[in-house]
């Protein structure tokens, strides 16, 4: 009697591992090799996963109305010196705060994109005059701002509004007009492309949103 190795499958186990037979009492059924059986169901597959419909992705902005409300605030003054006794050496002459004073603007940094129109409120709760001024614009951003020459005064104790529309893209540097705040007394616009902003949801849809600090 013939005999095969351990190693080397009998012809039989050959055909039983590559055909599945027909079920009993089933004459002239078609005998299914499992290598065709697995390549239908990798085609049932590959089917299934090329009909589902991609993700949509929000690709455009839309030019939105920004309500940004600054507030100018006093940080070191002369009229502090009672309270930091280290300060009378700072504004004394030849200290680091002479002939200063030391203000800034709360928010420092406000952002915008190209075709938002921004609604200013200028708050200026102190007694002392101040000045929002965007000094490097160009005739077309004058042309974009309500009031001219892209500067405002901020009287004391008033508020003030203005209207900026954000007409291109960049850094804006802003200060106050009063020379001896400066150059402490500062900020930045900025105001960034469409192209930027790809994929961010519309503003109806964003949750947890900061009121004029966010795009």
């Amino acid at each position: 009697m013939l005999r095969y190795p351990a190693t080397h499958p009998s012809p039989s186990r050959e055909i039983s591992m590559a055909s599945a037979t027909a079920p009993a009492g089933c004459r002239g059924c078609p005998t299914i090799t499992l290598r065709a059986a697995l390549a239908a169901v990798l085609v049932t597959a590959a089917t299934a996963c090329g009909s589902a419909a991609p993700a949509k992705r929000h690709t455009s902005y839309v030019p939105r109305t920004r309500e940004v409300t600054v507030t100018t605030v006093r940080l070191l003054v002369r009229e502090a010196r009672g309270l930091y006794p280290f300060l009378a050496k700072d504004f004394a002459a030849g200290g680091v705060l002479d002939g200063k004073e030391v203000y800034g603007f709360s928010p420092s940094t406000l952002i915008a994109v190209v075709g938002d129109t921004v609604h200013f409120t200028l708050i200026n709760p102190e007694d002392d005059q101040h000045g929002f001024l965007i000094p490097d614009c160009t005739e077309d951003d004058v042309g974009s701002f309500v009031l001219p020459d892209c500067g405002v005064t901020l009287p004391p104790q008033q508020v003030t509004h203005a209207t900026y529309v954000a007409r291109r893209a960049g850094i804006y540097p802003f200060m106050c007009s009063v020379a001896k705040h400066l150059p402490m007394m500062s900020g930045q616009l900025v105001v960034l492309s469409p192209e930027a902003m790809a994929g961010a949801a519309p503003p109806e849809t964003r949750t947890n949103s900061t009121k004029g600090a966010s795009p």
